[in-house]
């Protein structure tokens, strides 16, 4: 109880410093404010592009590689030369993985050609891209349908002119119609549309199967050169549930060397990118922007707790008399530190409440006036609140201090 009347008076004695000499308080908690302001808009900001990336990363998979010719991330010494020289994958390449691969839940040739005009009869839809894939396609990607089915057996196998349409082109074609049964035109081949993938919108790494047209790798065979490095061939293998990732890459990169028949101690002719590459690589650079949040919130928040300071010591200073007098009535020394102390907290915690309020409406107007959805996650308002009620201990402890240490007969006679 006795905390509790402390924390009460506390208050008390900071709303009236705060009444009674308002531009003095507000200037030094603007300091408070500003830099708690700083650090939470940041750290806000940081992890809501961090969780909408790795949400985009995800969609590959964790238990996802990708061999291609270049890697995902270049060192600083990057040897370009040895990479532009390097063989794309091909379609033998595949064809020899998926009959060696014992870990593989499966194993996917793709490609894909940007920047297509697709048709039906009087509508025309630009900028598709259209993707080519082996029937293992639905078996490396986790898809979607909001109407349809995904190609048989016999279609993928036979080259059958048939295509999935992304939620996009199927509206810029056919509005509100159903899709499904109708021909379109894609690279002047009449193909009938048994699929529609469910809209999923543009993600922060624009990866998305909104402008996607998927068919069949045998039917593309006869369209244009599926090895030709213009439409960027890869091979996708997705691992097996009850097989670890470690395992899974390690057979896989034996067996690419196998198919490319490279020696002992040769130099790998291909890549093998990885989630976990992108995840890093994101780690670090947010990291270094937390860093950089930290740096300039944290010299408001300094220069606004020498302002809290100041305001305790001048506190002290006007109620010197009324320190005595408690002493003299048997107040303890604790008692008087933990009063001024409580007081530098509740100083703290206004402009801390401040800056979190400045966060939150600005949050609001992003949200609700733009497309990009910003979260104000409980861990940075907890983080908020916890960096004030720091730096009120911090900046209120050495006032707090001169005056648990008072003499009582000086102070009632000051």
């Amino acid at each position: 109880m006795l905390v509790f009347k402390l924390i009460g008076e506390s208050f008390r004695f900071a709303w009236d410093a705060l009444r009674q000499n308002k531009l003095r308080t507000s200037l030094s908690l603007l300091g408070i404010t500003i830099g708690i302001f700083i650090i939470i808009a940041v750290f806000t900001a940081v992890d809501t592009m961090r969780n909408q990336i790795q949400s985009s990363v995800d969609k590959l998979g964790s238990n996802t590689l990708f061999v291609q010719k270049w890697p995902w991330i270049f060192s600083d010494s990057f040897p370009w030369w040895k990479y532009v020289n390097r063989p794309e994958p091909s379609y033998r390449d595949y064809l020899l993985l998926k009959e060696r691969m014992e870990s593989a839940k499966g194993v996917c040739f793709e490609i894909s050609a940007n920047n297509r005009t697709v048709k039906y009869r009087s509508s025309s839809v630009e900028g598709a891209i259209l993707n080519a894939a082996t029937q293992e396609y639905d078996q490396t990607w986790n898809l979607e349908f909001e109407n349809g089915r995904y190609f048989t057996e016999n279609e993928g196998k036979s080259g059958t002119p048939v295509c999935i349409l992304g939620a996009e082109i199927a509206e810029g074609l056919f509005g509100s119609a159903d899709p499904i049964g109708k021909q379109i035109k894609v690279m002047g081949r009449r193909v009938t549309v048994v699929g529609v993938f469910k809209k999923e919108g543009e993600d922060m790494m624009g990866m998305s199967q909104d402008k996607n047209v998927l068919i069949p790798m045998a039917f593309a065979k006869g369209i244009f050169d599926i090895n030709n490095e213009r439409y960027n061939p890869q091979i996708t293998v997705r691992g097996k549930d009850n097989v670890s990732f470690e395992e899974v890459e390690s057979e896989l990169l034996g067996q690419m060397r196998a198919v490319r028949r490279i020696s002992p101690g040769q130099e790998d002719n291909f890549s093998l990118n990885k989630t976990t590459m992108l995840s890093n690589q994101l780690d670090m650079m947010f990291d270094g922007i937390n860093i950089g949040g930290w740096i300039i919130g944290g010299f408001s928040i300094l220069v606004g707790g020498f302002g809290i300071a100041n305001i305790m010591f001048v506190s002290v200073r006007e109620r010197t008399n009324i320190i005595g007098i408690q002493k003299s009535l048997g107040a303890k020394n604790y008692f008087i530190l933990l009063q001024f102390i409580f007081e530098a907290v509740v100083l703290c915690l206004m402009g801390g409440l401040c800056g979190l309020a400045i966060v939150y409406i600005g949050v609001l107007l992003v949200s609700n006036f733009t497309d990009f959805k910003v979260v104000l996650y409980l861990s940075n308002v907890m983080l908020g609140i916890g960096v004030s009620v720091a730096i009120g201990m911090i900046s209120g402890f050495w006032p707090a201090y001169s005056a648990s240490r008072l003499d009582p007969v000086e102070a009632i006679r000051s």
